[in-house]
């Protein structure tokens, strides 16, 4: 019976022991509820887009693309070395004064929640002293690389029109200005595509392919990117020539040697003439001399 009973103990006891290690060896009490602390969400937190343009001696414009919503930092700093001492300072969008939210030692900073296109333009930063400075953003929807110059190809021949921006569009759209009077005409919906190939190399790139060209299809073409706050586009003129087009200038100058060469051969014939004639002139006056001088003698 007593060893009975001490093997319970002992049981019991390993039983209490194993309870309390796992219960982290405190006793039992009421239940606290605890909540760990979640990072925030990426979704909910905005980045900043921060843009500076530090003044000297000159004014200073930068412009800045804004593809989407978002929060942009404009700042404008005085240079270590400018002689401006404690600047009358004035921000303005457009011809409209606004505050600075932030001021540094010779740094002045407004802070921008662009949520739609309104929100885009030109803000000025505007340093008056013993003379005036000025820093300018250009907040805009991004730009479209395309071609200044015009696109210059003949009959038969392809012309190919590519467009590049720095940032993904939400879609990219071609249009063509019809040169019959019909105007304005998007390319990926009417026109044939056996005649017509666009291809989305990447999402910022997009390139317009036009197959066995005729004088029909010169004219003007542009690509459209569509970005949250807006479009941009850019512009190509594409001139089809005929394949006797480039003989023109070379039949012209043939044309003006072809009259010089004329010119003086007339210059020359008429020139031996003349020649001739003072020649039998000469020769009468010298015969009439001749004849004049045995009359004199008789």
């Amino acid at each position: 019976m007593p060893a009975t009973f001490s093997r319970r103990c002992l049981g019991c006891l390993l039983l209490l022991l194993l309870c309390t290690r796992v219960s982290g060896g405190t006793p039992a009490g009421p239940a606290v509820a605890t909540e760990k602390l979640k990072p925030a969400s990426k979704q909910n937190s905005q980045s900043v887009s921060e843009h500076e343009i530090v003044l000297s001696g000159a004014p200073v414009e930068k412009s800045v693309s804004v593809p989407s919503p978002t929060k942009v930092e404009l700042t404008c700093k005085l240079d270590e070395n400018s002689h401006l001492k404690d600047p009358q300072v004035t921000w303005k969008k457009g011809s409209e004064t606004i505050s600075h939210t932030s001021k540094s030692r010779n740094s002045w900073t407004i802070q921008l929640t662009i949520s739609d296109s309104s929100h885009l333009g030109t803000y000025t930063c505007i340093l008056k002293g013993e003379k005036e400075l000025s820093a300018v953003f250009h907040l805009q929807v991004p730009k479209i690389e395309g071609r200044e110059k015009p696109i210059i190809t003949y009959e038969g021949d392809r012309a190919v029109m590519v467009c590049k921006t720095e940032y993904n569009p939400k879609a990219w759209i071609w249009y063509m200005n019809m040169t019959n009077g019909t105007g304005q005409v998007s390319i990926d919906k009417v026109l044939p595509t056996d005649k017509f190939l666009i291809k989305r190399q990447s999402a910022k790139v997009s390139r317009l392919e036009i197959l066995k060209l005729t004088k029909e299809d010169r004219g003007v073409y542009w690509c459209e990117a569509s970005f949250d706050l807006g479009t941009s586009e850019a512009r190509f003129e594409l001139r089809v020539l005929s394949f006797t087009a480039p003989l023109k200038p070379f039949l012209a100058i043939v044309a003006e040697v072809a009259i010089l060469v004329t010119a003086i051969a007339l210059l020359e014939v008429y020139s031996k003439r003349k020649e001739k004639r003072g020649e039998k002139e000469s020769d009468q006056i010298e015969q009439l001399k001749s004849e004049d001088v045995p009359r004199r003698r008789k």
